[in-house]
């Protein structure tokens, strides 16, 4: 798997270290059991000059969770104690389903959302297809894409032929 481009926690400072943790604690809006963290969305904490510089990338440029996403890691930053926070969103590299961790995969499917296989936001799947998708509640692959489009536009809808339950999938990206 991809790794999100970051500082390694190994080279943070204290400071950094504190402040990466409080914003790894921020929810993602449209999928409630996921933080910014298991997405990848967070891609940095840095200090400069006295300031904190979170940085994130949204799953698509035009997500409608990152305003506030923003707002959320701005609000956990402060309440970690730290006054001067900017956060500043970039969207180069774009962000990949081949950020988000395999506990983040793990909470989706728990959650009901078939999530992306690992290493599948190379763009082949885009080209190509995706292999079979498997239900999140019982496992079957036999399943159907009923539309491009789910819940949010990060998500396609499924249906089950086994057990006959609609599911969201996270779209490889």
């Amino acid at each position: 798997m991809a790794a999100v481009p970051s500082a390694p926690a190994a080279t943070r400072t204290p400071d950094e270290a504190r402040a990466w943790a409080a914003a790894a604690t921020v929810m993602d809006p449209e999928v409630p059991v996921l933080t910014i963290e298991d997405l990848g969305v967070l891609r940095a904490v840095r200090e400069e000059d006295g300031r904190i510089v979170a940085t994130i990338t949204p799953t698509y440029s035009g997500c409608p969770a990152m305003d506030m996403i923003a707002i959320e890691v701005e609000i956990a930053l402060r309440n970690a104690g730290f006054r001067d926070v900017k956060v500043e969103r970039v969207l180069s590299p774009a962000w990949t389903t081949d950020w988000m961790s395999a506990d983040g995969r793990r909470k989706l499917a728990a959650y009901g959302i078939a999530p992306p296989a690992e290493g599948a936001g190379s763009g082949r799947s885009a080209l190509f297809g995706t292999a079979a998708i498997a239900c999140p509640r019982c496992g079957s692959t036999h399943t159907t894409k009923i539309s491009e489009f789910g819940s949010t536009a990060c998500k396609a809808l499924y249906r089950c032929e086994a057990c006959r339950e609609p599911f969201d999938y996270f779209k490889c990206h």
